[in-house]
């Protein structure tokens, strides 16, 4: 190893724990790569970057892809292959965290195509890699030639016991009542994502806070990295043609114009994108046909005399492109039992967007099974989000679930999952899909109205019901104006400087997320905008509660039924049976679904059933079988088998008593013959249980009247 230049800087969170930065040792051949290590998980991360730009890009082609090695964690992969594949929906949900984050900080006019990868390759319970991998990503930038003037990371900061903790372990974040994973340079808040049990705006505000100073110090060192590494100075480029002159005559030829469409306030989407760009095809039109005039300049400077337009009209007028005011929420209307077969279906519809959303309950067999690195098991409760074409009037194939879909459904996940009902309280596997049938601006946040709707539809008993808003910013930084806007359409997503969604109930909040697209945002600001989005999303609670506000007290009737019956541990084997023998046959003669687990040192019986006469037979033979034989009590026994000195009679299903001779009638049996006969059903009383073997004595002759003895008969 002498011909290595290894760098290595360390720096610690708040709590003492170190993490460290190697490089120089692994893929040398990338533009830049970086070993993350904190306790013994350790991340790989390379940045590579083409030296040229594709002709006529306009954009970042940037890819981040987050890949977990089993072999990390000692791990062999499921499936037929074997081996890592296609990124599970947590692998693209991790790449999306560190995505966001890293987009927005590249140079506007840089279009080269850009990889990052950031694999998994020693994993440790006690460091959870996804609050780490963007800090990994950024170094690895830091350490290239690639333009990134400004380094980033990500940190996780939960709530536990009261006490904010940066980068909880996995025990740590499992008890915490808030958690966000905040991404952020030196400067400015970049990225949030996270959920939260009802927590209050203050206190997602002080998590803010704290994780952004852990944060600063995680971007000092990638600077100290960068300069130990000779990278300071980046490699040039010119991937943009710039005409300042065809800029400024555009603007002073159509800005008013366009100023003007801005202005006419229209709520139909498609009507105002075409007014907009009449005033593009007058210009067109106008140009003679010898023209030199490169379109395409014209088409991106009109964009930009777009955006500005639509910023000042809000800025100025504080009025936006529909109409409405700041504060203003689109109309909403909802209905619900909208689809008579689904267990629960709701309809979600806010201006120019629509969500129809589907509750479908199932049994345990229904489980997701969950096959990671970090992570495996199962899970009892999925959200689906699609995303089709026709939701804004668009061709689009139809081939599965992208980033985008992967990553909203996950919001309006963490957001629903807090107000299950957990436990013994939800048998339930529960899957909601949400469908966007209509779409102008937070989708994400239509899935979270319907979706609680739905839930509460089918009679699944939710804590309270959940709603979502998105929230955007429009700001002037030579000025100093700006304007929180609530409710946000598609167009204010593209033009604004941040994209806010919160979700909540009316006690809190439950999941949230943002975007950032502007520098020097103060927590003032950002408290503003969690105060409006109450505001707003107290509003859709309000509207959503007109059509239901609680659950439904029941499941509709062709929803299966649930029942679940606790047991001993040792009991677990009776009702199984031999080879499964027992269940089965329960499952055969009844029609229901049963399944059986230990859970916490006691059995779990979980059944199913499509009606209540299959639940009560099916209960009914499970309680026999776990019921426990209790002295002084008469049974309807059967015999089982006779011997010579009684019969045994199975009293309880799996449960043998000895009938003695002596038991059976008053008078004195010589023998068993033709006294009882095997299969025989005789009732019989539960005199004793041996304590030390625990076995049952039986009698008969006890329920039946004692005959007179001689000399008590009466005289002739």
């Amino acid at each position: 190893m002498s011909n290595l230049n290894i760098i290595t800087k360390s720096c610690q969170l708040p709590d003492g724990r170190t993490i460290t930065l190697e490089t120089g040792k692994l893929a040398r051949q990338a533009d830049g790569s970086v070993v993350l290590r904190m306790g013994n998980t350790m991340l790989l991360a390379t940045a590579v970057a083409a030296t040229e730009h594709k002709e006529g890009a306009d954009f970042l082609p940037l890819s981040v892809d987050y890949q977990e090695k089993f072999a990390s964690t000692g791990r062999i992969p499921g499936g037929f292959l074997r081996r890592e594949g296609k990124l599970s929906d947590y692998e693209v949900l991790i790449s999306r965290l560190v995505d966001r984050a890293i987009r927005p900080m590249f140079p506007d006019d840089y279009h080269a195509e850009t990889q990052i990868n950031i694999q998994l390759i020693s994993g440790d319970a006690d460091a959870l890699p996804d609050a780490l991998a963007a800090f990994a990503a950024s170094a690895a930038l830091a350490v290239s030639d690639i333009p990134f003037p400004v380094p980033i990371s990500e940190v996780r900061v939960a709530r536990v016991d009261g006490q904010f903790i940066i980068n909880p372990t996995l025990a740590q974040k499992e008890k915490a009542d808030l958690d966000l994973i905040v991404a952020a340079s030196i400067e400015n808040i970049l990225m949030v994502e996270g959920e939260a049990k009802e927590v209050s705006e203050d206190d997602m505000l002080e998590a803010l806070k704290r994780a952004h100073e852990a944060i600063k110090a995680q971007c000092q060192l990638q600077l100290e990295l960068s300069q130990a590494a000779g990278k300071t100075v980046k490699r040039t480029y010119n991937h943009e043609v710039k005409d300042e002159a065809l800029r400024e005559e555009l603007y002073k030829l159509l800005y008013d114009k366009v100023y003007a469409v801005a202005r006419l306030q229209v709520a139909n989407k498609k009507v105002r994108s075409e007014n907009f760009a009449n005033v593009l095809s007058e210009y067109m039109a106008s140009l003679p046909e010898d023209s030199t005039v490169n379109k395409d300049l014209v088409k991106k400077y009109f964009k930009e005399i777009q955006k500005k337009a639509s910023r000042d009209l809000v800025l100025n007028e504080a009025v936006r492109l529909d109409g409405r005011k700041t504060r203003e929420i689109r109309p909403i209307w909802t209905e619900i039992d909208y689809l008579p077969s689904a267990h629960g279906s709701a309809v979600f519809t806010r201006g120019e967007t629509q969500s129809l959303s589907t509750v479908t309950l199932g049994t345990k067999l229904d489980e997701q099974l969950i096959d990671g690195a970090m992570f495996s098991g199962t899970n009892k409760f999925m959200l689906h989000y699609n995303f089709p074409g026709f939701s804004t009037g668009e061709v689009k194939p139809n081939r599965g679930p992208g980033r985008r879909e992967v990553g909203h459904g996950n919001l309006a996940y963490r957001a629903l999952k807090q107000v299950l009902p957990q436990g013994e309280n939800n048998p339930y596997t529960i899957r909601i899909v949400s469908d966007i049938l209509e779409s102008n601006g937070s989708s994400s946040m239509a899935t979270v109205c319907a979706g609680a709707l739905a839930l509460m539809d089918a009679g699944i008993q939710i804590t309270a019901p959940v709603s979502g808003i998105a929230m955007g910013m429009i700001s002037d930084s030579k000025t100093g104006k700006y304007a929180i806007l609530s409710d946000i359409l598609g167009d204010e997503d593209h033009l604004g400087d941040m994209d806010f969604k919160v979700t909540g109930t009316a006690k809190g909040i439950t999941a949230c997320q943002m975007d950032l697209k502007v520098d020097g945002l103060t927590y003032e600001v950002l408290k503003e905008a969690l105060d409006q989005a109450k505001e707003g999303r107290l509003h859709i609670l309000n509207e959503m509660n007109k059509t239901l506000r609680q659950p439904k007290p029941d499941l509709k009737p062709h929803t299966p039924r649930a029942y679940t019956i606790f047991i001993e541990k040792e009991q677990i084997g009776a009702v199984i049976g031999p080879g499964g023998k027992v269940v089965q046959e329960i499952q055969k003669t009844t029609g229901a679904t049963i399944v059986i687990e230990e859970t916490n040192n006691k059995g779990v019986v979980n059944i199913f059933a499509t009606n209540q006469q299959v639940m009560d037979a099916a209960v009914r033979r499970v309680k026999a079988i776990v019921a426990v034989p209790e002295v002084g009590e008469v049974y309807d026994g059967v015999v089982k088998s006779i011997m010579p000195f009684g019969a045994f009679v199975e009293f309880m299903p799996g449960k043998d008593g000895l009938l003695h001779i002596s038991e059976i009638k008053w008078e004195r049996l010589e023998n068993m013959e033709g006294v009882l006969e095997v299969g025989e059903e005789v009732k019989v009383k539960l005199i004793e249980v041996d304590k030390k073997t625990g076995k049952f004595r039986l009698s008969r002759k006890v329920l039946i009247p004692r005959p007179p003895r001689k000399e008590e008969a009466p005289a002739a």
